[in-house]
Order: C-alpha cells, then sequence, then structure tokens
C-alpha cells in the first residue's frame, strides 16, 4: 500500500513538472526560472541604443533566442554603456544538465532582449579573454554576489561565460 501511495505521489509530481513546462513553453516569455516561449508582447525599439545605463541597476531582463525560439531569465551587467550576460556554472554537472542557451547562443547568438515592456534585437557575443575582464567581474560582484568575490579566473576557466549584447550583425 505504501509503495502503491508513493508511486502514485511521484507521478503526481512528474504530471505537474511536465505540465508547468510545457505551460512555459507556450506563454509569453520565461516563467521564472523555467524557460518559456517566444516573446507575443513588447514594444520593438528599432534605433540602435548607444548607452546601456538605464539597465545599471536592473536586477533580471528576459531574453529569447531566435534558434531555438525559447526565453529565459538572466541577470544583466551594464559597464561604459555596454550591456553583458552573465551564465555561470558552465563547467558543473548541474550547469551542463541545465544550461544549453550558452552554447545555442555561440551557434546562433540573434536574441530578443526584452527590459519592461521594450523589445531590443542583440547579438551575443561571448567574451574569453581580455582587459574587460576585470571590470566585468568586478560589476557582477557588486551587483549579484555580496561578499563573495567574482574572479577573472571564473570566466578564463569556463565556469563563468560572459555574452556582451552587441548590434546585430
Amino acid at each position: 500500500m505504501l509503495k502503491r501511495i508513493t508511486l502514485a505521489l511521484f507521478a503526481l509530481v512528474i504530471v505537474c513538472v511536465g505540465s508547468l513546462v510545457i505551460a512555459a513553453r507556450l506563454s509569453d516569455g520565461p516563467l521564472a526560472i523555467i524557460a518559456g516561449g517566444p516573446f507575443a508582447s513588447g514594444e520593438l525599439v528599432g534605433a540602435p541604443v548607444p548607452d546601456w545605463s538605464f539597465v545599471h541597476d536592473t536586477r533580471e531582463v528576459e531574453f529569447q533566442l531566435l534558434e531555438p525560439a525559447r526565453s529565459r531569465t538572466t541577470w544583466i551587467i551594464e559597464h561604459e554603456g555596454k550591456a553583458y550576460i552573465p551564465s555561470g556554472y558552465m563547467t558543473t554537472w548541474w550547469g551542463k544538465l541545465w544550461k544549453h542557451w550558452p552554447i545555442e547562443a555561440e551557434k546562433d547568438g540573434r536574441i530578443l532582449l526584452r527590459v519592461g515592456d521594450k523589445l531590443y534585437e542583440r547579438q551575443l557575443v561571448r567574451i574569453e579573454s581580455g582587459p574587460l575582464l576585470a571590470p566585468l567581474t568586478a560589476e557582477l560582484t557588486r551587483k549579484y554576489a555580496g561578499d563573495t568575490v567574482i574572479s577573472v579566473e571564473a570566466v578564463t576557466s569556463g565556469y563563468l561565460w560572459l555574452f556582451e549584447l552587441a548590434p546585430r550583425r
């Protein structure tokens, strides 16, 4: 009897999680940490955005890859008027299981970024080295990490991937 109840509860959890994932994929954007469907709302900003300082204190934004057309919630940082999206845990087993979008972005980095009700066409360009790493990791530390310092080595080791939100090619 206990086995049946346990099995029934496990099946119920699987059905609920599966339903939530399907509902998210059919929705206008992500549901918290669950990837969602393509954006159906938002005003497309046609002019180039020369200065991203307006996202300096924005904690989270949403973006949608064009291929595959899925959306997700992410952090965003700004440095000297440019915007960047980080993706951590890339060398961990749970990162390899959960984080597919960075690999997809390297293949086709075209995205729509949604900030509030505005949409911006951008291109994700990975940054793996160079003088930008120190100020970008410092900004990540300031904005999200509290007392934990995010190091340049996190990027150069591949644990943390950083993408610039560049103009579309």
